[in-house]
C-alpha cells in the first residue's frame, strides 16, 4: 500500500520563518540593551505571548479595543526590532533611550497580558429553543392547592419560549445550589437585559 505523500503548507512554514527571524531581531536587540544571558532570550518569548493573547482576544468578540491596542504595542515591539537590527542601529552603541525602552517592557508586558486574561469577555447569546419544544409544567391536581402571591405586573413582554428555558436553568440551579436562582445569576445566564431578566423572574415564582 503506497504511502500517502507529505503535503507541506507553505503558509505554515512562511509563519515559522517569519516568526524565527523575529524572534532573533528581539533576542539580539535585547542583548545589545543590556540584557544578557536568559533575560535576552525572554524577552522575544514575551512579545510573542502577549502577540498571540491579544489576537485570541480580538478573535473571541471580548474588549476588542484593549486587545486591538496591546496587539498594536506588541507588534510595533517586534517591528521596531526587526528595523533597528537591519543596520539603521549600531548594536555596539545602544542609545540610553532604548535601553531605558528595554528594560521597561517587563512592565508593560505584565500590564498587558494581565489586563487581557482578565478581561470580561462578551456575553454570548444563548439559544432560543422553539415553541413546540418548550416543556410543560406539569400539573397535580391531588396536590392540595398553595396560594402564592400574585407576581408584579410587568410591562416588558416574554416570550413563552425564553421562559421556559429560563424555568430549566432555575431547576438546575437549584439542583446544583439548593437555592433559588436570583435575577443577576438568571440574566448572566441567558445573557438578557435586566429589565426583561427582572420579568422572566417574575414568572418564575
Amino acid at each position: 500500500m503506497a504511502r500517502p505523500a507529505m503535503r507541506v503548507d507553505a503558509v505554515l512554514v512562511q509563519a515559522v520563518i517569519a516568526g524565527a527571524l523575529s524572534f532573533a531581531h528581539l533576542h539580539d536587540l535585547a542583548a545589545a540593551a543590556g540584557q544578557a544571558g536568559w533575560k535576552a532570550w525572554a524577552y522575544p518569548i514575551s512579545v510573542d505571548l502577549l502577540l498571540v493573547a491579544a489576537w485570541r482576544r480580538i478573535r473571541s468578540g471580548g474588549g476588542k479595543a484593549a486587545a486591538w491596542c496591546w496587539f498594536l504595542v506588541a507588534l510595533t515591539v517586534s517591528l521596531g526590532a526587526n528595523v533597528a537590527t537591519a543596520g539603521l542601529l549600531d548594536l555596539g552603541a545602544v542609545p540610553a533611550w532604548l535601553r531605558v525602552l528595554v528594560a521597561g517592557w517587563p512592565a508593560v508586558a505584565f500590564l498587558g497580558g494581565t489586563l487581557l486574561a482578565h478581561g470580561t469577555p462578551r456575553p454570548q447569546e444563548p439559544p432560543v429553543p422553539e415553541e413546540n419544544t418548550a416543556r410543560a409544567t406539569p400539573s397535580t391536581p391531588e396536590s392540595p392547592a398553595v396560594e402564592l402571591a400574585p407576581a408584579p405586573p410587568s410591562t416588558t413582554p416574554v416570550p413563552p419560549a425564553l421562559v421556559a428555558l429560563a424555568r430549566k436553568l432555575a431547576d438546575e440551579h437549584r439542583s446544583r445550589t439548593g437555592a433559588a436562582i436570583d435575577t443577576p445569576t438568571l440574566r448572566a445566564r441567558l445573557g438578557v437585559p435586566l429589565p426583561l431578566a427582572e420579568a422572566i423572574a417574575a414568572q418564575l415564582i
